[in-house]
């Protein structure tokens, strides 16, 4: 990439990197590996036992989402330490829990471990916003989730089928290999120095919101928000059932008890991720990196419904098609996880954070997830997992095709209205 780029920024940027995917990296550890257990023959008050669980874990996500768009968005620097700990720490109380207690209270158990973990990532990408390499490091950060997701899988069917570990506590034991390392790139984190006199004109300084700043800006783009939520929140729901479900459709395309295929699957999708969209990094003018986002957006949910087509024609392999879906998804949704609103608030002078949209997004996001959930078990329960997967898909390029091109023509009537106002702050 380009020297100017980094310059002076090195150690930011390996610092930044290693230790915000090392600790996000781990915080999965306490948050995926039980849906690597099938929970066969199981199920209460006559719904299957692991919906269930995922449906609770995702409701306290959710929740945890909602509360988040005002304490992440007004958080102070000083604080970020603190609420890092303590969530860390509640999260894997509540695993412990879960292999103590009875059936019905371990679902109880894992609605508070989705609460404790719900703003984890909002935190840690406050520590790597608002700096001209926040792409790379967004990037980063984005591809921990995409690997780890899988990686705690493996380590958690490893753990069951080297050590013999009960399904009902192979979660609290994952979370305990991960939770020394957790705070070991905690520590690495808070090393990271704040955004530079250059970030601050560059990406538009970050301050936390108050009340009067988060009405103002809901306001301002109440439109295009309103249409980028409803994509995000079918994006959300589609990859996630993908993440929850991997087990079940991993098995329906021949690979039963593979424990390695969910972290290998998943490598290239992080790969080409990293590649495609930190190359954005070269882009200084905000407006046009905030634009290319939506142009790779839009080719990542077209490529995926063309993948399922060919899938479905036998065109393709199982593990090519679900890879290149894969890829797909994160495409679009890495970016709003991160860098789409990084580079909104930079283009329009925003006063306020990244965290702030990220989190309203969010909320949607996981209501959306626990819905499909629903609707799959009482609306479509005799619907294969595989089959629900692919017609979600078709679903999603139908959505994510309206939804992006109306997004981008809003943004860029707007822009080119006060084109004057927003290239005075442009280097």
């Amino acid at each position: 990439m380009s020297r100017s780029i980094f310059k002076g920024n090195h150690g930011i940027l390996f610092n930044g990197a290693f230790a915000s995917f090392g600790l996000y990296f781990c915080m999965y550890a306490f948050r995926k590996p039980f849906t690597v257990a099938t929970f066969e023959n199981v199920s209460l008050f006559g719904i299957d036992y692991k919906i269930l669980l995922i449906l609770a874990q995702v409701i306290g996500y959710m929740l945890s989402k909602f509360i988040g768009i005002k304490v992440v968005s007004s958080l102070r620097n000083n604080q970020r330490k603190g609420y890092l700990a303590i969530m860390i720490l509640i999260a894997e109380i509540t695993l412990i829990l879960f292999g103590l207690l009875p059936k019905p209270l371990k679902i109880a158990m894992l609605l508070f471990n989705g609460l404790s973990l719900g703003m984890v990532w909002g935190i840690v990408f406050s520590y790597l916003e608002g700096r001209k390499i926040t792409e790379v490091l967004g990037i980063i950060l984005c591809s921990s989730f995409i690997v780890s997701s899988g990686a705690v899988k493996s380590v958690g069917l490893w753990l069951m089928n080297t050590f013999d570990t009960n399904q009902y506590w192979m979660p609290a034991a994952t979370g305990a290999l991960f939770l020394i390392p957790f705070f070991i790139f905690l520590f690495l984190l808070e090393k990271l120095p704040p955004p530079t006199e250059e970030d601050r004109k560059l990406r538009k300084e970050r301050v936390p919101m108050n009340s009067s700043d988060r009405r103002k800006l809901v306001g301002q783009f109440f439109l295009p928000l309103v249409v980028l939520v409803i994509f995000y929140t079918a994006l959300t729901a589609l990859r996630d059932f993908r993440d929850n479900f991997s087990r079940e459709l991993w098995d329906s395309i021949g690979f039963q008890g593979d424990a390695s295929i969910y972290t290998l699957s998943e490598i290239p999708i992080a790969v080409f991720v990293l590649l495609i969209l930190g190359l954005f990094a070269y882009v200084r003018h905000n407006f046009k990196a905030f634009v290319g986002f939506h142009y790779v957006m839009l080719g990542a949910v077209l490529l995926s419904g063309v993948a399922t087509m060919l899938f479905q024609y036998g065109r393709i392999s199982p593990v090519l098609w679900m890879v290149t879906v894969g890829f797909g998804l994160y495409a679009c949704y890495v970016p709003f996880n991160c860098i789409f609103f990084d580079r909104m608030i930079a283009t329009f002078r925003i006063r306020g954070n990244a965290g702030f949209l990220i989190y309203i997004a969010d909320s949607f996001g996981y209501l959306g997830s626990m819905g499909v959930l629903l609707y799959k078990n009482f609306g479509q329960a005799n619907i294969s997992w595989l089959q629900f997967f692919i017609w979600g898909i078709y679903g999603i390029v139908l959505l994510g095709v309206f939804s992006i091109i109306a997004s981008l023509f809003y943004f860029k009537k707007k822009y080119h209205k006060n084109k004057s106002e927003y290239q005075l702050h442009i280097i």
